[in-house]
């Protein structure tokens, strides 16, 4: 069983995800380099140290057992996102969404995502996606924490939650008659949530998005000094360290939003590129693991993992280019914050414990 379990280790992954964090580490170095200490880059490198720790522990526990853990993986969740809009900080978005522990920040709605993962995935395997009573509390499982996300106000990643949700139940087999009244429902309801979910700075933020040149001073100078570093990098870039959006300043939070601008500026299109083909490499691995998982529960694991990848991947870089709006939305391994990495960590230490106690199937 050992040999076995030896043998199903996915290592091109696990080198695929200790590349991508060393990739982001060396970018965030120059990042911060103008800051005048390491300290981030210290606390990132520590963080990518912890988060391989949890994800080799989590590797060879077998996922099965974290049945029995499940309900209370979904009270401390809960949990935590009610404790953050009592005593939570406000982050570089406006939302109250970090709880400060001295010099240590935690984000309740990244550890939010695996618990959701974990207990969404076990709560598919055991109904039927097509029977109406299953489905309303389906969805109810998913409005719990968007309700309490939505109130720090975080629409980023309550988006994130929607879209996991979305790619978990059409995994599961959901059938169209539900899909299409479901899409169709969404479309008619935009106005609505605009009017009356969203805050007046995240409209602000859609306008700005669809003009940034209404606010270039204001909420739209993040995503105009975004394009010029990501189209002045040409497809070499202008040298390490070299970034003159980077390096004088002209970029704001470089080092957590919009990392991909600060390695698109200084390695042009090829490191850039070189930044995507890790991330939907990582992605494909997950997915090919959720093609070969042995159960129900080990698939939707995987497929929750690769939809919350898939969304920050996306996100993060359409809107480093300006073709998504801004969410605050950190890019996988690459953007500085230690909660973030964890996470990410965990959830592919998630998806190699399904490929090491599954049983190899033609995907």
């Amino acid at each position: 069983m050992r040999q076995k379990k030896l043998i199903n280790f996915d290592i091109f992954l696990f080198l695929l995800v200790l590349a991508a964090s060393l990739y982001g580490i060396v970018a965030i170095y120059s990042a911060t380099r103008s800051f005048g200490t390491n300290s981030n880059v210290i606390i990132q490198l520590a963080s990518m140290l912890m988060g391989t720790g949890a994800m080799l522990a989590i590797t060879f526990f077998d996922y099965e057992q974290l049945e029995v853990f499940l309900k209370p993986v979904a009270g401390a969740c809960i949990f935590l996102l009610i404790l953050v809009l009592i005593i939570g900080k406000s982050g570089n978005w406006g939302a109250q969404s970090w709880i400060r522990i001295g010099p240590i920040g935690i984000q309740p709605s990244e550890i939010a995502k695996i618990g959701f993962i974990l207990t969404f995935g076990y709560h598919l395997s055991k109904v039927n996606v097509n029977e109406p009573k299953n489905i309303f509390f389906l969805i109810l499982h998913l409005v719990v924490p968007i309700a309490l996300i939505m109130l720090q106000p975080d629409a980023g990643s309550a988006m994130v939650f929607v879209f996991i949700f979305m790619l978990m139940i059409f995994a599961a087999g959901i059938s169209f008659k539900y899909i299409i009244p479901a899409i169709t429902l969404g479309l008619v309801s935009l106005p609505l949530i605009y009017q009356f979910l969203l805050s007046d700075y995240q409209k602000h933020r859609i306008l700005v998005f669809l003009n940034p040149e209404l606010d270039k001073l204001g909420s739209g100078y993040n995503v105009i000094q975004s394009k010029i570093s990501v189209g002045s990098g040409g497809f070499f870039g202008k040298g390490y360290l070299m970034g003159t959006q980077n390096q004088l300043g002209f970029l704001p939070t470089k080092h957590t939003d919009f990392i991909f601008s600060v390695i698109s500026e200084e390695l042009g299109f090829i490191g850039a590129g070189l930044v995507i083909i890790l991330l939907f490499a990582i992605i494909f691995r997950c997915l090919k693991t959720a093609g070969n998982a042995q159960t129900s529960f080990g698939k939707y694991i995987c497929t929750g993992v690769s939809a919350m990848l898939i969304f920050h991947t996306v996100e993060n870089i359409g809107m480093c280019m300006g073709m998504l709006p801004v969410t605050g939305i950190p890019l996988p391994f690459f953007s500085y914050g230690g909660t973030s990495l964890i996470t990410n960590f965990i959830a592919i230490g998630l998806v190699m414990s399904v490929s090491i106690h599954s049983i190899k199937r033609k995907f």
